[in-house]
């Protein structure tokens, strides 16, 4: 296992606030996609789903330097992306449930999940097709001379897809304001970074085109914060792009009828050990003003919440014939 530079820090230096927002952002993330798991093993939800449990801190950590008008793609695995960038848990679920209500019409579903007046281009299930996409908008962010920023999450998998050195190169050479977020969780599907990359340290590959690269603890939401907060800066700059590495890990399988069987037992205990959430909880109680019951306050609002919402999505109204012919060229 990699080991980074350790980066601690200093609770005390946020405002209250903001720390229990990222804390409830985790914990909605994560609350999210257990009950959608099991909506999905219950046959109440149609297709199939990659979720992101233990990813949460890279997404919310990320989208928390973002501004509304800035944008981002994402991938099969989305969900986490999509509520980290401001999309809300009832759309989200009338989208899974395949209801016209949803954030795509229900015509995305979870392998495309996104609102573009929320700053998220529909999911892209093809591996490292946001990459190239990202340089696009990137690009026009620079000649309409905005301050906005295009990040561009994609997993260690996508890193031996052409897609990433064509988008990777282009936005090196013109200096784009672009952020490239590697989820690195070890694996492509079943199969382990070591077995398909010599260096496996992907933040590497940034100096290969001339531009800054940076791994980081994707498990510990500040340390993600601070390094996609430079980042961030640096690409309002002009300075960009930057490629961030964020080293974290999936406690559920590839998709949902992935039992995880190629995941070493003591890989798993040690990742689960450093849970995003479990490491967020313990850093905010480190504060004076920061209790254990605003944090189980926390947890009982989303779970209300997310009940809510499963409730309405339920009833949300289905898409007609009609709505075939709709949101289509010809």
């Amino acid at each position: 296992m990699k080991k980074t530079k350790k980066v601690s820090p200093d609770p005390g230096s946020y405002e209250r606030d903001f720390l229990l927002g990222l804390y409830r952002r985790l914990v909605l993330i994560r609350e999210f996609e257990e009950r959608v798991k099991f909506l999905f093993l219950e046959g109440a939800m149609p297709g199939t789903i990659h979720q992101c449990q233990g990813q949460e801190a890279t997404a919310t950590g990320v989208c928390a330097t973002l501004n509304p008008d800035d944008f981002i793609t994402s991938t099969f695995r989305g969900h986490g992306h999509a509520l980290a960038k401001g999309l809300t848990v009832q759309e989200m679920l009338d989208e899974l449930f395949g209801a016209s209500t949803g954030c795509c019409k229900g015509k995305g579903g979870s392998m495309h999940m996104g609102n573009m007046q929320k700053g998220m281009i529909p999911a892209i299930a093809i591996v490292g097709g946001g990459i190239p996409l990202t340089a696009g908008m990137a690009l026009a962010f620079k000649m309409k001379k905005t301050s906005q920023v295009a990040a561009c999450f994609f997993g260690d998998g996508a890193v031996a897809e052409g897609a990433f050195h064509e988008g990777v190169n282009m936005a090196a050479i013109w200096n784009l304001p672009a952020l490239f977020v590697c989820e690195n969780n070890l694996y492509g599907a079943s199969t382990h970074i070591g077995k398909v990359m010599k260096n496996t340290k992907v933040s590497d590959r940034a100096a290969s085109y001339g531009f800054r690269g940076e791994t980081v603890d994707g498990n510990d939401v500040l340390a993600v914060f601070e390094a996609a907060k430079r980042a961030v800066a640096e690409c309002r700059a002009g300075k960009g792009p930057v490629l961030l590495e964020l080293l974290t890990y999936r406690r559920t399988g590839h998709s949902r009828r992935d039992p995880c069987h190629y995941q070493p037992k003591d890989e798993r205990e040690e990742w689960f050990s450093r849970d995003p959430i479990d490491r967020c909880a313990e850093t905010l109680l480190s504060r004076d003003d920061i209790s254990r019951s605003d944090l189980d306050a926390i947890k009982s609002e989303v779970d209300a919440e997310i009940t809510n919402a499963i409730e309405v999505a339920k009833q949300a109204p289905q898409p007609t014939e009609a709505d075939l012919l709709t949101d289509v060229f010809a």
